[in-house]
């Protein structure tokens, strides 16, 4: 199924809150790792190649349990002084860390919180781009080192760009109009990358929200958690959900179930991530059953709840 086919359902036109400045991002949490042996024990962690991360892109990655399902997923670049960063959502950092360190052994690996000491902020629009100056041509996922700081190019969204910048957090914020919350969280979500957050825990395989089209997931590497179950999934035909990028009147939020008509006795899907704007609809990544899109109607809660309708992904979807 490609970006643009919505299998027939009907499609609503996106209304866009204006989106320029920046903001401090305190939904989103930071770990560090350092040490010598840091990149090799995330490289035996994380479903993304560790080893060959360098110093002038940022990658996404997941964090699985044994079972495969994804139990955080990050956007992962080096910084000075030999330090790998890991941002998350901040609502799973805390168990995150605690159990990516149970297994950490006799590893020299140092992993913390570096949220305090680190400020993430998302920038976008004109003002984003002439402040950054130069560094704003990077391509996606370019990793830019502007001063102290550190910037990473960020799909772009409907014309919009983005960027996430990494700077000390006792200096001042960047000199930017501040930029409203749902803003930032409407380009998130439809940006169409997802974000694992402590309401969908252990809800998804990675190919469930995508996260191998975006290349977060390397199928050459070695082993990690959950490996063998991704990979089976990967390579035997067995996906049988995606994550479609949906419009909704409702307020939605993660973990919400959704429910199609043809079947409204079981839910045939969850909500990953949700942007609701004060003026507008609701916009949301959800994850659904493939099926799902052969005939019928979504709703959101329950089968005769808000009804949900398709948008196009920013990029095409692999078949089943």
């Amino acid at each position: 199924m490609g970006g643009d086919d919505n299998g027939g359902m009907p499609e609503h036109t996106a209304i866009e809150p204006a989106v320029d400045g920046a903001l401090r991002l305190y939904d989103w949490g930071l770990i560090r790792a350092e040490g010598a042996d840091a990149v090799s024990f995330l490289h035996g962690q994380l479903t993304q190649d560790v080893t060959h991360l360098d110093e002038r892109h940022a990658r996404l990655a997941g964090y699985c349990s044994a079972k495969g399902r994804l139990l955080a997923t990050f956007l992962m670049w080096r910084a000075p002084s030999d330090q790998i960063l890991l941002a998350c959502s901040a609502d799973l950092l805390a168990p995150t860390l605690k159990r990516l360190s149970m297994f950490v052994l006799r590893a020299k690996c140092k992993l913390s919180n570096a949220s305090e000491s680190i400020a993430l902020y998302g920038l976008a629009g004109a003002s984003a781009q002439t402040w950054l100056g130069d560094a704003a041509q990077a391509a996606e996922w370019d990793l830019i080192s502007t001063g102290d700081a550190q910037a990473i190019r960020l799909p772009d969204v409907d014309g919009t760009a983005r960027w996430l910048v990494a700077a000390p957090a006792d200096q001042p914020p960047p000199p930017l109009p501040a930029l409203k919350p749902e803003a930032w969280s409407w380009l998130e979500v439809r940006s169409g990358v997802p974000r694992v957050t402590a309401a969908t825990v252990e809800q998804f395989v990675p190919q469930m929200l995508n996260l191998e089209l975006l290349g977060g997931v390397d199928f050459q590497k070695g082993c990690y958690p959950g490996q063998e179950v991704v990979a089976r999934s990967q390579y035997r035909g067995t996906l049988k959900r995606r994550t479609y990028l949906m419009q909704a009147t409702a307020t939605l939020v993660p973990g919400a179930e959704v429910f199609h008509s043809v079947d409204p006795a079981q839910p045939a899907g969850m909500v990953v991530l949700a942007a609701p704007t004060a003026d507008g609809p609701c916009a949301a990544l959800v994850e659904l059953k493939i099926a799902a899109f052969e005939g019928g109607t979504l709703h959101a809660g329950a089968a005769e709840g808000p009804l949900l309708t398709p948008q196009p992904l920013p990029y095409a979807l692999a078949a089943g």
